[in-house]
């Protein structure tokens, strides 16, 4: 029998990575979709898996992307991330509208290109990795938190308006993970990146990867909506207890 097919997008690191080979130890097929196609071919080859260009913020590439998966059960919309800590009075129009593009109309373009798949598998399901920053506010951390509280009602009204169909949608929004996202948020600043955990203990993608695993195996009739999922040592998203 044929495998059931997952796609994952950003899945060449990080939380997206760690989904790709979670699904695929529970048997699914995985597609995945980066701008790194080295990074994704190589994670590919060794999950059974397929690799194919994507990057999310262009319309072309999203289209081309699509046109290579026939059929498709499952979508992590994954690929996204944060850049810079500008105030809003300060704000870095370019990275505020790449973050608007990659985490918003990522999820948008990608889930219109796969929908008529998921559909037609009978019992598609919707994942959406959002955040925190989706429900909360924090300084220095407006336009991500606006990109992410857009992601936030994306999904929420994705979910009414596919009510009636065999369409699942989950909403993830994780905490702290320990993973590239501040690096590339503070422009490979391994030190500036490294103090964001300072003295505490994150999640790890493993984490996030596990519960995507689990909310796109339950039975048909489940949809676990949302879910926020923190390190013990994380409160709020300012709130962290430090053990130094």
């Amino acid at each position: 029998m044929s495998r059931p097919v997952a796609v994952v997008t950003g899945a060449s690191g990080g939380i997206g990575e760690a989904t790709a080979r979670r699904l695929a130890a529970e048997g699914f097929e995985v597609v995945l979709g980066a701008r790194r196609l080295e990074r994704v071919q190589a994670i590919a080859a060794e999950i059974d898996g397929r690799a194919l260009p994507l990057d999310v913020t262009d319309p072309a590439s999203v289209a081309a992307f699509a046109a290579e998966i026939p059929a498709c059960e499952v979508l992590v919309n994954n690929a996204g991330g944060a850049l810079g800590t500008d105030p809003v009075l300060g704000a870095d129009e370019d990275g505020w509208r790449w973050m608007y593009e990659a985490n918003v109309l990522g999820v948008v373009r990608v889930t219109k290109a796969l929908v008529d798949r998921l559909e037609a598998s009978g019992d598609g399901r919707i994942v959406v990795i959002g955040s925190i920053a989706g429900f909360e506010i924090y300084p220095g951390g407006g336009g991500y938190i606006a990109a992410k509280h857009a992601v936030s009602a994306v999904a929420k009204t994705l979910r009414l308006e596919l009510l009636g169909r065999p369409i699942r949608v989950t909403e993830l929004q994780p905490g702290m993970v320990e993973t590239d996202f501040s690096k590339v948020r503070f422009g490979g600043d391994e030190a500036r990146a490294a103090e964001v955990y300072r003295g505490m203990t994150p999640l790890v993608a493993d984490d996030v990867a596990d519960v995507v695993a689990f909310a796109v195996t339950r039975p048909a009739h489940v949809d676990l909506d949302q879910i926020v999922l923190r390190p013990r040592d994380q409160v709020t998203a300012r709130d962290v207890h430090r053990a130094d």
